[in-house]
């Protein structure tokens, strides 16, 4: 059973785009085990992975045991001032997320950060300052969509015309606590880890803004609540938000820290795409009730076709090639910068203007 969201970490296969030493990189505070996956990614892509950095030395054990390879830097400093290192890849805690790409940038170095990538709108503002500034990418791993096949696949569907013009994202994601086992102290103190929909809120706005060709949105309606854990009263373990966008595209989401221990994954983790020609279901992680279904699962329905698609082992994560190579040809078709900042902008603002559930 997977205990945890906070431990996903997909392994595809191998695809470079680069030769071994080609692009060099470096990983920094290994706070949220989301960097395993982060790392995962760009390995497999090509990247070379040459440092790992974190204050706690059995965190730093633990990585050096998944990556073998990596050598021990003696501070971020080394890090930071290695030139053969062009990317550092980091997942500190929430808040401090935004000045580690800082000093990453400062270092004449592309930042690559777990979600969310920041927990306010003045780190908002200082992030955008430092890419004017430097020229250097902040770039964030949201990983519902960019390291799960089936989101992969219906964004292929998407832009093949599968289902018309998007107009509408149905998108849930419950997540396992497992608290307080799996979960660090940080977890349950609001100023370091934004609030749940500033959090995990983070990937459904950022898949929204994908599917639906979003450049902006606003937050229209937005709530938070704690409904059964006051022992962290800080703890956000439901949210939802309504947005609409400036092209009329809408978009519905849920967040819980509710997922039952029966359930043989993390989340139950879904999205519905309506089109104007179709629609377009994914079940991320499981097809409940289906013994060993695994994620992975599609479904699809147009003037065409009723369709069903187990993705798993056929997709594959293109996300992190295209990174790669964003950062040597400072180009842009991983992810566009001001699609980053926009849906961590986003998650703020829902998290800000949410309404307490009493």
């Amino acid at each position: 059973m997977a205990e945890s969201g906070m431990n996903f970490a997909p392994k595809g296969k191998p695809n470079p785009v680069v030769k071994n030493g080609d692009f060099i990189f470096a990983a920094a505070a290994l706070d949220h085990g989301h960097i395993y996956g982060m790392c995962n990614g760009l390995t497999e892509a090509g990247a070379t992975l040459k440092w790992v950095w974190d204050p706690d030395p059995k965190k730093v054990d633990a990585f050096v045991e998944k990556f073998p390879q990596v050598k021990r830097a003696r501070s971020e400093e080394e890090i930071l001032s290695d030139p053969e290192v062009r990317l550092v890849a980091g997942a500190a805690v929430t808040s401090e997320r935004c000045p580690l790409g800082l000093r990453v940038m400062s270092a004449g170095k592309d930042y690559f950060t777990d979600k969310a990538p920041l927990t306010t709108l003045e780190q908002l503002a200082q992030a955008k300052a430092q890419v004017k500034e430097t020229g250097k990418k902040y770039m964030c791993y949201y990983s519902e969509r960019l390291h799960v096949e089936s989101a992969v696949f219906a964004g292929e569907l998407i832009a093949q015309g599968a289902i018309g013009k998007v107009i509408q994202v149905l998108g849930t994601g419950p997540h396992r606590i497992g608290a307080p086992s799996s979960r660090p102290e940080w977890f349950f103190k609001k100023a370091q880890y934004g609030g749940i929909l500033c959090d995990i809120g983070s990937h459904q706005i950022e898949q929204f803004l994908f599917y639906a060709g979003v450049e902006d949105a606003r937050v229209a309606y937005s709530q938070i609540g704690n409904f059964n854990h006051p022992e962290y009263p800080e703890l956000d373990d439901f949210g939802d938000a309504t947005l609409v966008a400036d092209n009329g595209a809408t978009h519905y989401f849920r967040v819980d820290w509710f997922t039952p221990d029966g359930l043989s994954t993390w989340g139950d983790g879904r999205s519905f795409i309506l089109g104007t020609e179709g629609f377009i279901e994914q079940r991320k992680y499981v097809n409940i009730g289906v013994k060993n279904s695994g994620g992975g699962h599609l479904f699809l329905a147009n003037k065409h076709e009723e369709s069903y698609y187990h993705v798993t082992g056929k997709v594959g994560y293109p996300y992190f090639g295209q990174l790669i190579l964003d950062c040597l040809n400072r180009t842009e078709n991983a992810m566009t910068q001001e699609h980053c900042f926009k849906a961590a902008e986003l998650a703020v603002r829902a998290q800000l203007q949410a309404v307490k559930i009493r």
